[in-house]
């Protein structure tokens, strides 16, 4: 029994969150005293509640070697910075960024972004939101936010990121009334979205969660451009016309060099409150067929329900108000398949080093 076998046993687990195996570069440490094994994973993302589940699942599979009588397992969940479109480098203080993006408005894209930060957080790491929808910012409602609540500014070019269910947040809608309207040429919301982004003092990230505006605009364009995203998520709903526009983002992120790590399909599927009965009213499989067709992984399927919309309107968003549901449970499980998938591409060694240094000084 050697080293190899134990790697070529680990390249062969499977599970939600390492489809196609455990990769080499995941193993940290292992060693073999005889029957006994002493291994190391730096998996890079969180599992929250479901770790010793995971870590007895991974025993099995290497006890499953019969030279291998015990197995000795620690798992590293410390968030790494993953490498960017074009290289661009990564923010101060922030690892890594995901766009939440649609094809079209009406998806519920929103209402993902703000449940899958909290999932996040939940989960163990440190999440802000970036609502960079300019012209229509819903976030500070979408997180009970009282209207009148304004940044807490540090000096005359940086503001204080505002903290709502564990998370960092950052919209227009806390520079403006909820009835003011942004007439903005596109330069100006440029503008303004990468001033909401750079003189935010987000306080030390895992993962800020961008928030997109829906279509294919001037806003997708300067986060292409200008701001160092590390994956994308979509999300649509199995209905023709989403799944149309949907394929456009998926696009247009391929064109820009951004990964997408996976869809979302919202609205799969709605249970009648007085009989039970489960109709598809948005039609099924659109989002299996978006998966397959351009290879990219569908995280998971959210119903249309009355309580999601009735949550989000009144901020209290389902995965807070009700962390032990089955709701906040897929959204979890839909945050982990992400931040997996994310954890697998490469890693950024420059900024790797930077942080390193920076907190041994």
């Amino acid at each position: 029994m050697n080293n190899a076998e134990v790697v070529d046993a680990l390249s062969n687990y499977q599970d939600a969150y390492y489809p196609n195996g455990i990769p080499d570069s995941v193993i940290s440490l292992c060693e073999l005293q005889g029957s006994t094994l002493d291994l190391k994973l730096s998996i890079g993302f969180p599992l929250g509640d479901k770790k010793e589940q995971f870590i007895e699942s991974i025993k099995q599979s290497v006890l499953s070697l019969q030279a291998i009588s015990s197995v000795s397992l620690t798992i590293d969940e410390t968030v790494q910075p993953h490498l960017t479109q074009n290289n661009l480098p990564s923010l101060h203080r922030i690892k890594n960024i995901i766009a939440v993006a649609s094809g079209k408005g009406g998806v519920g894209k929103s209402t993902v972004s703000v449940n899958l930060a909290i999932a996040l957080g939940q989960l163990g790491a440190r999440v802000g939101i970036l609502d960079a929808d300019i012209y229509g910012p819903s976030q500070s409602k979408m997180l009970n936010i009282a209207e009148s609540t304004r940044p807490e500014f540090i000096d005359d070019k940086r503001f204080k990121p505002i903290e709502a269910y564990g998370i960092q947040s950052m919209s227009m809608g806390y520079m403006v009334t909820e009835n003011t309207p942004m007439v903005w040429r596109g330069p100006m919301v440029s503008g303004a979205l990468m001033q909401l982004l750079n003189q935010c003092t987000w306080n030390d990230l895992d993962y800020l969660i961008v928030d997109m505006p829906p279509g294919t605009g001037d806003i997708q364009l300067t986060l292409a451009q200008q701001v160092p995203v590390a994956g994308s998520v979509i999300v649509t709903t199995p209905q023709e016309i989403a799944l149309l526009d949907a394929k456009k983002g998926i696009e247009m992120f391929a064109k820009t060099g951004i990964p997408v790590l996976g869809l979302v399909e919202n609205m799969a599927l709605h249970t009648c409150s007085k009989c039970g009965h489960q109709e598809a009213i948005f039609g099924e499989g659109g989002g299996q067929g978006l998966s397959e067709r351009y290879q990219v992984p569908l995280l998971g399927s959210l119903p249309l329900s009355p309580k999601t919309r009735e949550g989000m309107d009144t901020g209290m968003p389902p995965v807070a108000i009700d962390p032990d549901g089955e709701l906040a449970e897929t959204f979890r499980e839909m945050a982990r398949k992400v931040c997996a998938l994310l954890s697998q591409r490469p890693i950024n060694q420059k900024e790797t080093t930077a942080q390193t240094i920076a907190t041994d000084a």
